[in-house]
């Protein structure tokens, strides 16, 4: 199961962290990503990380703003978003993908949380 948390009301240009705790024994094995979804769009490829935390791969909206990283022993995933801007505003989704490589559709991931709201005010 995956559990995000963090997420919130934030003003623009303010930040937040977002953090996805993992249960299970394939955490350090997986690929992880984290999406978005605002009202009436698709889901939206954010970020995402390879097992090691070595490699990590972005959308272009959110590039220079948005960090992901990872903690094995922790079992996290975290999502640090700077510089928010109110088309950030969206449900944010962790996943999980048991493939090394990383994917950016929405269908290539076998796990999900089920999201935190984040609000980003002008």
């Amino acid at each position: 199961d995956l559990v995000e948390f963090g997420g919130g009301l934030v003003q623009a240009g303010g930040s937040l962290r977002l953090s996805c705790a993992a249960s299970g024994r394939t955490f350090s094995t997986s690929t992880m990503g984290w999406f978005r979804q605002a009202p009436g769009k698709e889901r939206e490829f954010i970020a995402a990380i390879t097992w090691s935390g070595g490699n990590t791969y972005y959308g272009d909206s959110v590039k220079g703003r948005f960090t992901i990283s990872r903690d094995n022993a922790a079992n996290t995933v975290y999502l640090q978003m700077t510089s928010l801007k109110p088309e950030d505003t969206a449900i944010y989704y962790c996943a999980a993908r048991s493939g090394l490589l990383v994917r950016t559709r929405p269908p290539d991931y076998d796990n999900w949380g089920r999201g935190t709201q984040v609000t980003v005010s002008s």
